[in-house]
C-alpha cells in the first residue's frame, strides 16, 4: 500500500467467490533451505468470532484521509461484517453499504505491539478476491519509525494485487531513496492465473543483507541491502505485518470501481512467522 498511513462473512465469500477449500489441517510448513527456521508466532484461525485481540489490532485512523491513497472504503474496528474468523479461516471483507458517511466498509488488520519482528519468514497462505476496484495487501510498516514518516522508514509489500491488472501479483520495497512519488520505486510482478479461486503462500524471507518475496516457493522479487545507510536500507528495525482489502484508491480505482461485484473477501488460512539462523 502507498502512503505513510496507509482482510463479510464467510457466507459472503461463498456467495462470490466459490466454495472454501478443506482447512490446511498440516504441520507448518517450512521452505526448504539451509539454516533452522523456528515458529515465533502463528495464527491458524482455529476459533469462531473477531480475529484474535491477542495478536490483531484495527487501524482506523486513516480513514477520514483516505490513507494518503484516495481509498473508498471505511475501515471498521472489531465488526464481525468485515473481519471474522470461522471454519478455520479469517474472512476480511469488502462490502458495498453506506456507513460513516462512506459507500464501503472493509477492514485493515495489524499486528502492530503484538507481532513485531526483525528479520526472519513471514508466510501468509489467503485467497484474494477479484473485480474492479479490489486492492488486497498483505505487507509490513515499521513498528517505531525509527528514521522518520513515510517512506523514510521503510515499507515492504509482499502481496498487493488491484482488481483491474487480475492475477497480477506486485511485491515492492520502499525507502526514502527508492519509492513511487520518484519515480525510483523497486518493485517486481509475477501472474499468479488462479490467485482468486485458490489459496497460495505469500512469503518474505527477510534478512540484513537482503529481503526476498516469494509465491508459494517461487522467488519473485529481491531487494537488497546496499550498505549504504537508511535511505535505502531502513529495514534494520522492527517491522509488524498488515492485512487488508482497500477499495477503490489512487491504483486499486484508477480504472473505478464495479459496484456490481460486492460483497468480496480474501480469506486468509493461517499466518505463519519463522525466525532464521
Amino acid at each position: 500500500m502507498k502512503g505513510f498511513v496507509i482482510i463479510s462473512l464467510v457466507l459472503y465469500s461463498l456467495m462470490t467467490q466459490g466454495c472454501t477449500p478443506a482447512k490446511n489441517t498440516a504441520p507448518p510448513g517450512i521452505k526448504p533451505g539451509s539454516g533452522t527456521k523456528t515458529l515465533v508466532w502463528s495464527d491458524e484461525f482455529d476459533y469462531t468470532g473477531l480475529p484474535d485481540p491477542n495478536k490483531w489490532s484495527y487501524d482506523t485512523d486513516g480513514n477520514s484521509g483516505g490513507w494518503g491513497n484516495n481509498e473508498k472504503q471505511y475501515y471498521t474496528s472489531g465488526r464481525l461484517q468485515n473481519s471474522e474468523v470461522k471454519g478455520g479461516f479469517l474472512s476480511i471483507n469488502a462490502i458495498k453499504e453506506d456507513y460513516e458517511g462512506f459507500k464501503y466498509t472493509s477492514a485493515r488488520l495489524v499486528t502492530r505491539t503484538k507481532g513485531d519482528w526483525l528479520y526472519g519468514r513471514i508466510e501468509v497462505k489467503a485467497k484474494l478476491p477479484d473485480g474492479r476496484g479490489m486492492w488486497p495487501a498483505i505487507w509490513m510498516l515499521p513498528t517505531d519509525w525509527a528514521y522518520g514518516g513515510w517512506p523514510a522508514s521503510g515499507e515492504i509489500d509482499i502481496m498487493e494485487n488491484v482488481g483491474y491488472d487480475p492475477y497480477v501479483i506486485v511485491a515492492s520495497g520502499h525507502t526514502e531513496s527508492y519509492y513511487h512519488v520518484i519515480g525510483t520505486q523497486k518493485s517486481n510482478r509475477m501472474t499468479v492465473a488462479d490467485c482468486y479461486t485458490n489459496f497460495h503462500v505469500y512469503a518474505l524471507e527477510w534478512e540484513a543483507s537482503e529481503f526476498r518475496v516469494y509465491v508459494d516457493d517461487a522467488l519473485y522479487f529481491t531487494f537488497k541491502n546496499e550498505g549504504t545507510g537508511y535511505k535505502v536500507w531502513p529495514f534494520d528495525k522492527r517491522f509488524h505485518l498488515l492485512l487488508n482489502v482497500a477499495v477503490g484508491g489512487n491504483w486499486g480505482g484508477a480504472k473505478g470501481i464495479d459496484d456490481t461485484i460486492f460483497p468480496r473477501s480474501m480469506i486468509v488460512d493461517y499466518v505463519r512467522v519463522y525466525t532464521t539462523k
